[in-house]
């Protein structure tokens, strides 16, 4: 037999690009841009394995083409929230994901909005750029402090639980965590973190609110108008999850009437053509998806999926198979 026939849809790091033509017979999306529906109807007929990401959007449309060969969709991420898996599960199609290899990066980017929200970094990076920086004042871009304040992390699985550990043993903050599931105490016990049973008895009693739970409809708007009302006028919000997870129109609205202090975001709805309103909004701090955008995460992210495509086609159930 020869060898399985595999479709990257956006160009990966070259190292990983290059491991995985040692073994597949590989095709890439020279171009670099999303495949549309008719490209992934296309695709399912061609290719044993398609290995998309985010910004591909797969739906149950795709997955009523005919003469389906495609037997496993090797995602190149954590979130599949982009894929219809049911219907894919009901073509027998295997899905996986990249857990575990990109929490400390994106830990790390929400640390970094964190304190570019609390300390108007944004703001001043524009004015210095902009020439009009008129030199230091007491009352110039005053911000706020992370140290000592209360962090509300939503979703305290892997990726928030490395956000807990750099917040509180690096800044001294407290935690409060809301997870549909209950935590291991001894999980808690690391950052000394209290679980709260409901997002709306939460929110009122922090001054940060970082987003780590699932995308998809599950999740839609779970932080609207309603939740943004009970939020401190002092509190920061930050998203490094998925975009859908909060309401755009509140969230403006919130951030131009002074209803939260600021916003950081790192994911939007509909990606990349997020919600123009938000670039009137000086106190939001708008970053292009970059959460695992480091060379050893995006490697090893890629060399994740190559391990999920070896156990599949060599008869084993593979470690990060989602359906």
């Amino acid at each position: 037999m020869g060898k399985p026939k595999i479709l990257v849809t956006r160009r990966w790091p070259k190292k990983v690009e290059i491991k995985l033509s040692e073994t597949y017979d590989v095709t890439f999306n020279d171009t670099d841009t999303a495949l549309n529906i008719n490209d992934f109807c296309e695709a399912l007929k061609k290719y044993d394995a398609i290995l998309p990401t985010v910004t591909d959007i797969m739906p149950k449309k795709i997955f009523e083409t005919t003469d389906i060969r495609t037997r496993i969709l090797g995602n190149y991420g954590v979130g599949y929230a982009h894929i219809d898996i049911s219907a894919a599960q009901s073509l027998g199609i295997t899905v996986t994901n990249t857990p575990d290899v990109l929490s400390d990066c994106t830990a790390d980017i929400t640390l970094t909005l964190m304190l570019m929200a609390a300390r108007r970094a944004g703001e001043g990076e524009r004015e210095v750029r902009a020439n009009k920086w008129e030199g230091w004042r007491p009352t110039h871009l005053v911000g706020t402090k992370l140290t000592g304040k209360t962090l509300g992390i939503i979703g305290f699985g892997r990726i928030g639980q490395e956000v807990a550990k750099r917040a509180h043993h690096g800044f001294g903050m407290k935690i409060l965590v809301q997870n549909r599931s209950s935590i291991d105490p001894r999980i808690l016990s690391h950052t000394n973190a209290v679980q709260i049973d409901k997002i709306n008895d939460l929110l009122p009693n922090i001054d940060f609110l970082s987003l780590h739970c699932p995308g998809g409809e599950e999740n839609r708007d779970l932080i609207g108008s309603e939740e943004l009302k009970l939020m401190k006028k002092e509190s920061i919000l930050i998203n490094t999850a998925r975009g859908e997870v909060v309401n755009d129109n509140a969230l403006i609205y919130a951030l131009k009437n002074k209803i939260i202090n600021a916003a950081g975001l790192d994911v939007y709805n509909g990606e990349p053509n997020l919600n123009k309103d938000y670039l009137d909004c000086n106190n939001a701090i708008l970053l292009p998806h970059l959460g695992s955008a480091t060379n050893e995460t995006r490697e090893a992210m890629g060399f994740r999926v190559i391990k999920n495509l070896n156990e599949f086609f060599s008869g084993k159930v593979p470690v990060d198979k989602v359906s």
